[in-house]
């Protein structure tokens, strides 16, 4: 059984999904049981939701506002070329070869929500792998002239469990389109 934690919105995406504009379509990528999924189309965006795991995507099976897309996003073909999105959702997932085709995927005015580990969490848990934890301040670099910064962090976390992590909130855009 999974803990409450795990179908509960990171509170970084709760914070910050209202940025993306209404009636947008939004993906949630590498989506696993689609936590973010859910919590989205429960504010009333269409979400289509990717991941590599079918039987993580058939749990979404039904749910009004979510379609699913089997992809393995590493060894496939990137299935999203030519598409945009007004939102973007990554957590907890990290492939560096991937970033320019997530930030290609936002729309003018089109928000990424981006939440994953980072350097120092080898000493907490997994992912301890360096492949799969972003540097000090990579994701405002990859940011850096392609997006405006809303909201950057970058820290040790408790909840739900001890992690270091990095976020950021980041629009494609001018900042005059944020809405106040």
């Amino acid at each position: 059984m999974n803990p409450p934690f795990a179908l509960s919105p990171s509170p970084w995406v709760a914070r910050f999904a209202p940025l993306i504009p209404a009636g947008g379509e939004v993906l949630d990528l590498a989506c696993g049981r689609g936590r973010h999924a859910r919590f989205l189309a429960g504010l009333g965006y269409q979400v289509e939701a990717t991941d590599r795991d079918e039987e993580a995507l058939a749990s979404l099976a039904g749910i009004a506002g979510i379609t699913t897309r089997q992809a393995d996003l590493e060894g496939g073909g990137w299935p999203y070329f030519g598409r945009g999105f007004a939102g973007v959702v990554v957590t907890n997932y990290l492939y560096r070869p991937l970033l320019p085709q997530i930030l290609a995927l936002l729309d003018e005015g089109g928000v990424l929500i981006y939440e994953t580990f980072m350097a120092g969490n080898e000493l907490l848990g997994k992912p301890e792998n360096p492949a799969y934890l972003l540097r000090k301040g990579e994701l405002l670099d990859i940011a850096k002239g392609r997006l405006t910064v809303v909201a950057f962090e970058q820290g040790r976390v408790e909840t739900p469990r001890p992690a270091m992590v990095q976020r950021i909130c980041a629009l494609r855009g001018r900042p005059g389109l944020l809405p106040l």
